[in-house]
């Protein structure tokens, strides 16, 4: 696979709170395969999560905790760059693995936050570069708060910004070189 778009969705305000974990698994020939898995994460669900995302208890009742499914992920996950849309996920999945005195696990994350930035920068001040309005430029068709949606609709910025930037994923995934600024004389 080119890269793997990740995102998660949480029970409550604390990050470590994963009840679904989406994928979009990005092949060579762009065709994108997308997966998500319910979790539970053996708290309580905030009555505002579950009108965003739409989990509640019920539906998690019989799914893995959150350390045995995301072992499950984990072999695939090592193997490849992910994509974030945003810091959330990364700081979920470490938040998740921390309050399970777990060490988070070494994996290679680009934001496609900061990739939208590099392809469409008439947007800061603009409607952003969040999920919603890049929804709306991009013509997007996707569930928000829907973790295997969200996964895609991140993959999808991704392989907008290549065709916009005319750069592969490998390029536009590096961090953009800070340009030298002038030096200004001083008196």
């Amino acid at each position: 696979m080119r890269f793997i778009a990740l995102d998660v969705e949480t029970a409550c305000s604390d990050a470590a709170s994963i009840c679904q974990i989406g994928l979009a698994c990005v092949q060579p020939d762009n065709g994108m395969q997308t997966f998500s898995m319910f979790v539970n994460p053996r708290t309580h669900f905030d009555p505002f999560n579950i009108r965003l995302h739409g989990i509640g208890p019920d539906h998690v009742a019989d799914a893995l905790p959150f350390h045995e499914a995301f072992e499950t992920l984990l072999p695939l996950l090592t193997r490849h760059h992910l994509i974030q849309h945003s810091n959330f996920d990364k700081q979920a999945i470490n938040a998740a693995h921390l309050f399970l005195g777990l060490k988070p696990p070494t994996l290679r994350w680009n934001d496609s936050v900061r990739i939208a930035r590099r392809a469409w920068p008439e947007l800061k001040g603009n409607g952003g570069h969040g999920l919603a309005n890049l929804k709306q430029v991009l013509n997007l068709h996707f569930y928000h708060h829907d973790a295997g949606e969200d996964a895609r609709a991140a993959a999808l910025v991704v392989l907008h910004a290549e065709a916009q930037l005319a750069m592969p994923f490998d390029e536009i995934a590096q961090p953009v070189p800070k340009t030298a600024r002038p030096r200004v004389a001083k008196a």
